[in-house]
C-alpha cells in the first residue's frame, strides 16, 4: 500500500512537472486570428499573450470600425488560444493521472 502511495506521489510530481513544461511551450506556440476581410490581423500565444496586432489604413479612418473590428478579432483570438491551451494541459493531466476512482470526471 505505502509503494502505491509513493509511486502515485511520484506520478503526480512527474505530471506537474509535464504541466509546468507544457505551459512553458505553449508560449512559442502563435495562433492567428484575422477579421473576415482580412484588414486586421492578430498574433497570440496558446498562453493568450498577444504578441502582434496589424492594423490595415482604411480602418484607421474609422475609430468606431477599428474598436468593433479589435473586440472581435481579440476575443476569437483569446478564445481559440484558450482552447489550445486547455486541451494541451488536459491531454498532459489526464495522461499522468494515477486511476484514481471518481478523478476521470475532473479532465473532461
Amino acid at each position: 500500500m505505502f509503494g502505491d502511495m509513493m509511486g502515485m506521489m511520484g506520478k503526480l510530481k512527474e505530471t506537474q512537472q509535464k504541466v509546468e513544461a507544457t505551459k512553458k511551450r505553449m508560449d512559442t506556440v502563435i495562433l492567428n486570428e484575422k477579421s473576415s476581410d482580412g484588414l486586421l490581423n492578430v498574433e497570440i500565444t496558446a498562453n493568450r499573450e498577444l504578441k502582434k496586432i496589424e492594423i490595415s489604413e482604411e480602418l484607421l479612418n474609422d475609430k468606431e470600425q477599428l474598436e468593433d473590428y479589435l473586440i472581435i478579432t481579440l476575443n476569437k483570438a483569446i478564445k481559440k488560444a484558450t482552447e489550445v491551451n486547455e486541451a494541451e494541459l488536459a491531454a498532459v493531466a489526464k495522461e499522468g493521472m494515477p486511476n484514481i476512482p471518481g478523478m476521470d470526471g475532473l479532465f473532461k
